[in-house]
Order: C-alpha cells, then sequence, then structure tokens
C-alpha cells in the first residue's frame, strides 16, 4: 500500500517536480465535461445497444450501415465539441516552456484511449500560443492515440488500405441526420452498401479508421519504451479496464514509479494508486497540475 496520503496535493506537486519522465493514460472520461459520451456509465451511448459490441470488425462485416451510423453520430457529436481545461492543463503540461515550474526536469507523453481528436486540437491551439523552439522541436513526442482517430477513414480494401484525414459533416449524403434519428430514440434506416462512405482512392467501401476492439492498438513499441522509463503515470478518466492500457499504471509502480489517479469516482486499482483525487477531471487536474490555461 503507498505510503504517501492519497489527497495529499502537495506531496504529489513535490513528486510532479523531481519526476524525470512523466506519462498520462487518458480515457473517456477526460473529454466527458466536452459533451462525449461514454461508452460506460449511466445511459451510455445509444440506448438501444450494447455499444461496445459495435465497436468490432465482426459487428462491420454484418451490418456496416448501423456501425457507420454510430460513427456518424460520434463524429457529429465530436465536432461540435471544444476541449475542457483538462485537455488543456494536459496540453500545457506537454510544453518544455510552460512546465517550467512544474515539472522542470521531466519530459512527458500524453497516451490516449479516446478518439475524439480533442487533445489533439487543445496541443494544437495551446503551441499557437507559444514559440519557443523546444515546444515545436518535440511536438510529435507529446500525443499518442493509441486507439486511432474518429476522423480517419480507412479503406477496406487490403490491395488498397489508403487512409486519410476527413472532417466533412456528414461524411457522405446517405448519412445526414440519422444522428438526429438515433438521439430520439427512431428506427436507424438501413442504408445500402454502396451509399455508405467509400475510399477516396479506389471507392472500396470505407471503415472508420479507430482500433475496434480485437484490434491491435497502435504505437505499443513507443508505449512500451515510455512506461518502462516513466516515474509518474497520472491515470486520467479511466476506469482502467480495457487492456493493454489498464495495466500501463501498474507496470510504472513495479519499476518504481507513482501513479496519481484523477476520475470522477472510484474505479478499479485505486487502492494502490499513490494519490487519488476524486471529482471532475476539468476541476482536479488543473488544480493538482498547478497550471493556468
Amino acid at each position: 500500500m503507498p505510503s504517501t496520503p492519497l489527497h495529499d496535493m502537495q506531496a504529489f506537486q513535490a513528486a510532479l517536480k523531481s519526476s524525470k519522465h512523466i506519462i498520462a493514460i487518458a480515457g473517456a472520461g477526460l473529454s466527458a465535461a466536452s459533451g462525449i459520451p461514454t461508452f460506460r456509465g449511466a445511459g451510455g451511448m445509444w440506448r438501444k445497444y450494447d455499444a461496445m459490441s459495435l465497436a468490432t470488425p465482426e459487428a462491420f462485416s454484418k451490418n456496416p450501415s448501423l456501425v457507420w451510423q454510430f460513427y456518424h453520430y460520434r463524429r457529429e457529436t465530436a465536432l461540435k465539441a471544444l476541449p475542457n481545461a483538462a485537455h488543456f492543463s494536459l496540453a500545457v503540461l506537454s510544453l518544455a516552456s510552460a512546465r517550467e515550474n512544474v515539472a522542470p526536469d521531466a519530459t512527458f507523453t500524453l497516451i490516449t484511449q479516446n478518439v475524439d481528436g480533442l487533445s489533439a486540437r487543445a496541443l494544437e491551439q495551446t503551441l499557437s500560443a507559444h514559440t519557443a523552439q523546444s515546444d515545436v522541436q518535440d511536438e510529435a513526442l507529446k500525443l499518442l492515440e493509441m486507439h486511432g482517430r474518429l476522423f480517419d477513414v480507412k479503406c477496406t480494401s487490403k490491395s488498397c488500405g489508403h487512409t486519410e484525414f476527413d472532417t466533412t459533416s456528414p461524411i457522405c449524403a446517405s448519412l445526414a441526420g440519422t444522428e438526429a434519428l438515433i438521439a430520439a430514440g427512431d428506427a436507424e434506416p438501413d442504408i445500402q452498401v454502396a451509399e455508405l462512405p467509400r475510399c477516396s482512392k479506389c471507392n472500396a467501401l470505407a471503415r472508420p479508421g479507430v482500433v475496434w476492439f480485437h484490434e491491435i492498438p497502435l504505437h505499443l513499441r513507443a508505449i512500451r519504451s515510455l512506461v518502462n522509463r516513466a516515474d509518474l503515470c497520472l491515470v486520467v478518466g479511466t476506469s482502467s479496464t480495457v487492456y493493454p492500457a489498464a495495466g500501463y499504471a501498474s507496470q510504472v509502480q513495479e519499476n518504481g514509479g507513482k501513479v496519481a489517479v484523477f476520475n470522477l469516482e472510484r474505479s478499479s486499482g485505486d487502492e494502490e494508486a499513490n494519490f487519488l483525487f476524486l471529482g471532475p477531471c476539468e476541476e482536479t487536474l488543473p488544480k493538482a497540475l498547478g497550471l493556468t490555461t
């Protein structure tokens, strides 16, 4: 059991200041205040369906119309959302010049399970407000989106495999308005495959470019290296139930590092944390980090 009081803000800030390699593992709770619904929690998404069962290759093969409507709903929701204070706090922590008084000798990388793109938008906006060359040079190391991006569109043809970033709203004409039908609880339309999003290179059926259940997450080699050298891991807005991300914090502790958890409520593994801050992470995280956003 950790010897440091779980809720000791000053002790956490001292650990932050002495750290050399910090990582953050973020989940759906990070974006909750931005209006992004979560798979888990009260109600969840798409009341008529087990949303997690739609996020699989098998579901797409069986019913691409339904799965595309699910992801169209998520795309439209994400396009309307804005990064919140927790996103911006992590973005500021990403900048060497901005964390000089918080963790002056540390590196920092955000490893996110979210696909909504809000962390990338917060980082882009924060970077635009800073001109330090050191911040620009290591930009690529600040954010790893291990479950892909909601606005990536990927060809299903193995001979093509083209992927492109596309924020078009709607992604195709046949999906227009279906998000309202789903929100109202109405029956979803059966859209013909030929009318669903197509690859811009070969015109084959396209799929959302996210990592589904039963697929291998992205950047695993880079993440493994970061986890192995991290001496402080921030767990932000995740229930720590989906692997491999759920195991990263314990690996950091096994290597002698510390873990700080920022969650709305208690979740799996909290009793092993060195620090635990309960409440909306858009409130607890900026306060704990001592950063202005």
